[in-house]
């Protein structure tokens, strides 16, 4: 069949009209943009990749965005946070002992901006609260520390100030001291020369509390523990109830303690015990309730928050605070605006869903993922889809699986076409709400 010349002209604009429809529809039904780390080395600096989706709102469909995966910056990337205006990731990268603060542009690319080193040796995790970073370290920068001559870890605290421009770009100040350290240690009083190796890290919503999983390997079995601190807020001389700052007291002279500085709960007497093996850490949508995922224990522990300190629960199994989970539950997720948690069991391929009432965790179902899930999200737009990266993926490479979630029941179904190729042996996801950028 042939066109004439005024039929071709129809036929391309029509097209063009299609495009810019399907242009403006995706940019309209992308609620989230979700930031996927590889820790696959690509490119002349062996950098790990930082895959980009965009959730669609109506379907959950997790297409990557053009361009799309990113450097890292750094070689094996293990953990990412988002500021708290939501323009600036931050990515931790093991292999470099290096955060890296990446711009996030109106389109959800990804630009870096700065590099720092951490206080101590191969981060683990990250987390904001207020305009603080955390940075948890699995040793202390010691020179005795290393791999053949372990020590415990520490957690940092890195002042954020929030930056101008379109996009806005934060700067990272210098650590806060602790006395002559630019970090805290993480020991038990009772046992100082055995080893505490950091697992997961979480803040209160409000910043007034901070809270470290870990697990003493000394011990035989390992024994697990949650360090919790009071962290000093900014502009005001009350410090949180509970911890034992500097100073020994929890009234500061203005201007004498940094806005940040850990303030160690328990009067730093112990940490808080937590099982076996404890692997992440979550606190619920009202502040109320802490969850710790056991990986040997294969429970879900649950803890209520008075003051910053931790209460065991009493509604698990036998009367404890221990709620089951799958094989080697590990990523964990607490809904921000429904009262459901999420736990991935690592080994089993699998999401378990819990209801949350009065703290007491109800299982509402497990849900198939993709090979060997290691971290777990939600998105911030509406709490409607849940995410997570799949470690070995497809056997070839990593994977993300999207499902939506029933706001009212709290219960999932797979988004269209999961699960999503992603680079290979993804480790962290973050996402902000597609709506900020613009």
């Amino acid at each position: 069949m042939k066109f004439n010349k005024s039929s071709q002209l129809l036929l391309v604009s029509a097209a063009s009209l299609l495009a810019a429809s399907l242009v403006t529809a995706c940019g309209t039904l992308t609620t989230d943009f979700v930031f996927v780390s590889s820790s696959k080395a690509a490119g002349p600096n062996a950098y790990g990749e930082i895959d980009v989706f965009e959730i669609n709102q109506q379907s959950g469909f997790m297409r990557q965005i053009p361009t799309s995966p990113f450097p890292s910056g750094g070689r094996s990337p293990v953990a990412e946070a988002v500021s708290p205006d939501n323009f600036n990731l931050y990515v931790a990268n093991q292999d470099d002992n290096t955060i890296v603060q990446f711009v996030i542009g109106n389109d959800g690319k990804v630009y870096p901006q700065n590099t720092i080193n951490t206080p101590g040796i191969f981060p683990v995790a990250l987390a904001i609260s207020g305009t603080s970073l955390f940075v948890l370290d699995t040793y202390q920068p010691l020179p005795i520390c290393s791999i053949a001559d372990p020590c415990s870890g520490s957690i940092a605290v890195f002042p954020i100030t929030i930056g101008s421009g379109s996009p806005p770009s934060d700067t990272l100040g210098s650590p806060i001291t602790n006395g002559n350290l630019n970090y805290w240690p993480l020991s038990l009083p009772s046992s100082p020369t055995h080893v505490i190796v950091p697992t997961a890290v979480s803040g209160l919503g409000s910043g007034s509390y901070l809270y470290v999983s870990a697990y003493d390997s000394t011990a035989a079995p390992n024994a697990g523990y949650v360090f919790g601190f009071a962290v000093a807020p900014p502009s005001t001389s009350a410090v949180p109830p509970g911890g034992t700052c500097p100073t020994n007291s929890n009234t500061i002279p203005a201007g004498t303690l940094p806005p940040g500085t850990l303030c160690p709960l328990n009067n730093g007497a112990a940490p808080f015990p937590a099982g076996v093996h404890p692997s992440a850490i979550a606190v619920d949508s009202t502040g109320g309730y802490l969850y710790v995922t056991d990986s040997a224990g294969g429970d879900v522990l649950g803890y209520s928050l008075a003051a910053g300190l931790l209460t065991p629960l009493t509604s698990g199994a036998s009367g404890g605070n221990t709620f089951p989970a799958g094989n080697k539950p590990g990523p964990i997720v607490a809904d921000p605006k429904y009262p459901f948690l999420y736990v991935a069991n690592t080994l089993d391929s699998t999401v378990t869903a819990y209801a949350i009432s009065n703290g007491a965790l109800t299982s509402l179902g497990t849900y198939a993922t993709g090979l060997q899930p290691v971290a777990l999200g939600i998105d911030p737009s509406t709490s409607h889809f849940l995410f997570s990266a799949n470690f070995l993926g497809n056997g070839t490479n990593g994977s993300v699986s999207g499902f939506v979630l029933d706001p009212t029941a709290g219960t999932l179904i797979n988004s269209q076409d999961s699960p999503f190729n992603s680079d290979a042996l993804p480790t962290a996801v973050a996402a902000i709400p597609h709506q900020v950028s613009q």
